[in-house]
């Protein structure tokens, strides 16, 4: 499928592809940051564009959690050797075998909170002053919150009450030694686009998106995977099931959908027609109504 030149989907690849031109002339080590997903990947996908036929100006950052899905480190090796880019991964293992951080506990020790401090030290590291995101304001009303041009304090923190203002499509990177910004390009983007502009652009995005038959088990509404990083409890069992994923994330909080999509078209028909949230299924956003808020304010992404 050819999209038209005025389409929607041209008119929000022409607003990202600004933006990211915007933090390559704004800032001296930009960053983008990839967890292997399709938003992340959809950026990586948009920077190409902005800058071709030169290279993406920007490294990209991958939080290992050391509980990803395999095919989601598979794919991402895969493009990051198919772009050329440089990878830079920040181990939230070894900030816990360093002693900086401590496993949670209990029976979903999640490690999606630890990929604060790691990602906090890994752009202090590489003295990032901008780490675009794939973040977009449909996914989660903390999100909704954030300007394009996200503001964050020495300590890396965010307080949505204290953004930097943005007129029009005038972006503000001002910011003091220490301080740096996330930048996010697919704020104005839905689910809905994503799919359809990689269905359009078809964006080669790893398996676990498509239906596929996986043993799961259902636990407070949510479909988990097995994995060693995920244990049942004594009166549960492993259940064999048809099933896909909205998101992609740490294995023992990202939640799988029933689904026998197995294409683009099937996806989008299926995303249409849903009535639950993309993020429904993630474990880590049901533990309080302000979790990701709270994630957030800390340094998350």
């Amino acid at each position: 499928m050819t999209l038209p030149a005025r389409s929607h989907l041209r008119q929000l690849e022409s607003e990202s592809i600004f933006l990211m031109r915007e933090v390559a002339a704004q800032f001296e080590r930009p960053v983008l940051l990839f967890s292997g997903g399709k938003d992340s990947i959809l950026m990586v996908h948009l920077a190409q564009k902005a800058f071709a036929p030169a290279k993406i100006p920007f490294s990209l950052v991958h939080v290992d959690t050391g509980h990803n899905f395999p095919e989601t480190l598979e794919f991402r090796d895969r493009l990051v050797q198919q772009v050329g880019a440089t990878l830079h991964v920040g181990s939230v293992q070894a900030s816990i075998d360093s002693g900086k951080q401590k496993e949670e506990e209990g029976l979903n020790p999640s490690r999606n909170r630890l990929q604060i401090l790691t990602l906090l030290e890994t752009l202090d590291e590489l003295k990032a002053d901008a780490a675009l995101g794939g973040g977009r304001r449909d996914e989660e009303k903390a999100r909704a919150k954030e300007r394009f041009f996200s503001h964050r304090d020495r300590f890396g923190q965010w307080d949505p009450k204290n953004q930097r203002p943005e007129l029009w499509n005038i972006f503000n990177g001002r910011k003091v030694m220490g301080e740096h910004f996330r930048v996010f390009p697919l704020s104005n983007w839905t689910e809905m686009d994503v799919w359809q502009y990689i269905a359009a652009e078809e964006v080669d995005i790893p398996s676990l998106y498509f239906s596929h038959r996986r043993k799961v088990v259902e636990r407070d509404g949510v479909l988990l995977a097995e994995s060693e990083f995920n244990q049942l409890e004594d009166d549960e069992a492993w259940t064999e099931k048809t099933v896909r994923f909205r998101t992609i994330g740490d294995a023992s909080c990202t939640g799988a959908t029933e689904s026998t999509a197995s294409t683009l078209d099937e996806i989008i028909a299926e995303v249409s027609a849903t009535r639950v949230t993309e993020r429904g299924g993630r474990h880590d956003d049901k533990q309080s109504e302000a979790a990701m808020e709270d994630r957030k304010k800390q340094g998350y992404f």
